[in-house]
């Protein structure tokens, strides 16, 4: 169990006051070791955006006629206007379904350069920004109260400021030449928001958005109905052609990084190892966060997901409740007593938020959305359904997450009634983890069995989902001895102890999650009893952990594969940080760590199915110097296929040891691609890092006195200036006979 200190408390609040997508640990550490063949490529990545100061490159976009969106999330207040604010924009100018050639972007070196976004072909204009007016009086990305007020204007804790957080961008085509339509962006906050603002394509090339007409679908009455949303981040077109939107619900775990419920239940308490999701209708539940609360009564141990308990007060106001013990009639001010004085209904029900969102209809007057219940319950960076209308793909982010598949019993688009379908839910297993223990990553395939977990139809996950509607902060204190009436702070201080201690009892209790696993182990999934076949639905981390699958993966984001991809194409999987439950000392995962991350792939096979994630792109060490770090991919966030077959990359990195503090956004090539797509046999490897030889064993096995590779290792410079580097800037180390200046 991970201990917190003040100072890393402080850093995970910070970023999740930015909206950021924040590690639970502190990535760079003294002891951390040169991890051979990090960083290193099969194929090639090129630099082709970097982004203003502070802010991550996110919901990457590219239309038919070759127009790239992507957003600006989070940007430092002290760049020069517009890139101060978030923003929602587009590469004007250049055509990246064109050609696969681009001028390649230079690192930004001045305070002019690091403070704007920056292209390298065409130019980088913004289409809609945080405050901008929509035709109904709203703000673009602000969601109201049913009486209409703007949540910005309440005080208190949130996760994100209201339109700061663009991420997702998805366009939806209303014409044949996808010159008209409407753009789809999710933001990360809570409330969440989507808007939809539509949009058209000048004869030059040159993008309108049409704000008078734009929407932010949180205050529609279809999403509100169904609780809202929180922490949108990042989503997909559904091959039925709408906006699948996905919950990135941080303060889903019960339980804190690799503590299980059967040791919970063996130690006889939950102290030390109790996860976010136990505090959400505390009141002020945020304050589980503070050290001096951890210290007092959890042994010192930060619950995972405290930092996602912020804005689920206001989504109570979102959904209606009154702002508790007011005179104004607003929110409370948490730094005074009053920020304890508990909400009653309605209050957010947990089990209503962690799904994939698909909106319906997506070019009607109003979208219907609704929810994947069925497809179980995480912080969703993002889904890729396969053109199977069947397979859904699922990661999870954050640390000791699992990875996910939903299979529909018939292509989901079939289904007349979306609460009709009905499917299997599956978690992942490493099978091949002693062949994988202490091996540089991009060294291993991790080879997968996939565990049913279990079988539903979404109305019916939907249905166990409102048997815990109505429970709001009042029942939390209910687990106190004291009256809350008479004596607020000794019993909120009751109530912590004994959910510490015990447990949450408004929700799934761990006896039923114990109870459950037996019977899977003892019957298998479909001889569960009736009443606990909702476990993996809404406690799908939980389940997942007790039956074995590899809930290990650390900071699991962006998943995506081309349109119409079928057996033989690829799914690409991106790695944040490869550490912490990867890379310590028990589980199915005990790989060399890599703080700069790693991108996956894996070849979809004839059932849809995968098997193998096969590491393509792996990111720098924490260690490495800027020489190494300023061109390496770190800590890869979004990630989207292009139908050539390229990879857009995008970071939301940690700068480590780069000479600049930018995000970027790469272009990936994988070996053996030509413009089309196709495969070449001439396709080498870049140099990316110490052992890039193309076999993969780093050895002399020819006999000629030099690491076997195609002319890019870093241990075969024959150019006999005796500095192994690459003198010339051509991507390889200068060797094989050349002088410097000549290869």
């Amino acid at each position: 169990m991970v201990e917190f200190t003040r100072r890393k408390l402080m850093a995970t609040s910070a970023a999740a006051a930015l909206g950021a997508s924040v590690s639970t640990v502190a990535s760079a550490q003294k002891d951390d070791k040169n991890t051979p063949l990090a960083p290193s490529v099969e194929g090639k990545i090129e630099r082709f955006a970097t982004t203003a100061l502070g802010a991550e490159v996110t919901g990457p976009e590219v239309t038919k006629a070759g127009t790239l969106f992507f957003s600006l999330q989070h940007p430092s207040r002290k760049n020069p206007e517009p890139f101060n604010s978030g923003g929602i924009g587009y590469v004007e100018g250049y055509d990246i379904n064109s050609t696969m050639e681009f001028d390649e972007l230079s690192i930004p070196t001045t305070d002019e350069q690091q403070g704007r976004v920056r292209v390298g072909s065409g130019e980088y204009v913004l289409l809609a920004q945080e405050g901008d007016n929509l035709g109904n009086g709203e703000d673009l990305g602000v969601p109201v109260t049913p009486d209409g007020v703007g949540l910005n204007e309440y005080p208190g804790p949130r996760y994100g400021n209201f339109g700061y957080n663009p991420d997702c961008n998805r366009f939806v085509p209303t014409n044949d030449d996808e010159t008209e339509g409407y753009l789809f962006t999710n933001f990360e906050q809570s409330p969440g928001n989507v808007s939809r603002i539509p949009i058209s394509q000048r004869d030059d090339g040159s993008w309108d958005g049409d704000l008078e007409n734009a929407t932010n679908l949180a205050n529609t009455d279809a999403l509100r109905e169904l609780g809202g949303t929180r922490i949108n981040c990042y989503g997909d077109l559904s091959p039925w052609e709408t906006y699948l939107s996905a919950e990135e619900e941080y303060s889903h775990p019960r339980l804190s990084l690799t503590a299980t419920t059967s040791e919970i239940i063996e130690a006889g308490s939950g102290v030390g190892q109790r996860g976010a999701a136990q505090f959400y209708n505390r009141p002020n539940p945020t304050g589980i966060g503070d050290t001096a609360w951890a210290e007092k009564y959890n042994e010192g141990a930060y619950p995972q997901g405290a930092f996602g308990l912020a804005g689920i007060e206001l989504q109570a106001y979102y959904l209606g409740a009154d702002a508790a013990d007011q005179d104004d009639g607003l929110a409370r001010d948490i730094d005074s007593e009053t920020a304890l004085t508990p909400i009653e209904s309605p209050y957010p029900n947990p089990y209503r938020y962690g799904y994939i969102v698909d909106f319906r209809e997506p070019t009607a007057d109003s979208p219907q959305p609704m929810k994947y219940y069925v497809g179980g319950r995480a912080a969703w960076e993002c889904p890729d359904v396969q053109s199977d209308k069947k397979t859904m793909y699922l990661s999870s982010d954050g640390d000791s997450k699992g990875f996910y598949k939903f299979v529909a019993d018939e292509p989901i688009p079939s289904y007349d009634d979306p609460m009709d379908v009905e499917g299997s839910l599956y978690a992942a297993r490493v099978t091949n983890e002693t062949a994988a223990k202490r091996q540089p990553p991009a060294d291993v395939d991790l080879e997968l069995d996939w565990l049913k977990l279990g079988h539903a139809s979404n109305a019916e996950v939907e249905s166990w989902i409102a048997d815990y509607d109505g429970i709001d902060q009042t029942n939390y204190l209910d687990h106190a001895e004291t009256s809350w009436q008479k004596d607020l702070e000794t019993a909120l201080a009751e109530a912590d102890r004994e959910v510490v201690e015990n447990g949450n009892k408004d929700y799934i209790a761990d006896e039923d999650i114990i109870t459950w696993a037996n019977q899977y182990e003892q019957r298998g999934h479909e001889g569960v009893d009736e009443a606990l076949r909702r476990v993996p639905f809404l406690e799908t981390r939980a389940a997942a952990k007790e039956i074995g699958a590899t809930v290990e993966f650390r900071k699991s984001e962006g998943i995506d594969s081309k349109d119409d991809a079928g057996p033989g194409d690829y799914i690409y999987l991106g790695i944040s940080e490869l550490n912490d439950g990867m890379t310590d000392t028990g589980g199915d995962l005990q790989l060399d760590r890599v703080d700069g991350g790693l991108v996956y792939r894996a070849e979809i096979e004839e059932d849809y199915d995968i098997s193998t994630l096969e590491p393509v792109i792996v990111g720098a060490d924490a260690t490495d110097p800027a020489a190494i770090a300023d061109d390496a991919l770190l800590n890869i966030d979004n990630v989207f296929v292009m139908n050539d077959g390229r990879v857009l990359c995008c970071e939301d990195a940690d700068q480590f040891s780069r000479s600049y503090p930018n995000d970027c956004l790469y272009v990936y090539t994988p070996d053996g691609s030509d413009s089309n797509g196709a495969e070449t046999d001439d396709a080498d490897d870049i140099y990316q890092g110490p052992g890039d030889d193309d076999d993969g064993d780093d050895t002399d096995n020819d006999g000629d006195g030099h690491v076997d590779e195609d002319d890019e290792d870093k241990d075969d410079d024959d150019d006999n200036d005796g500095n192994n580097q690459d003198d010339d800037n051509d991507g390889a180390i200068d060797e094989d006979g050349d002088r410097t200046k000549q290869n």
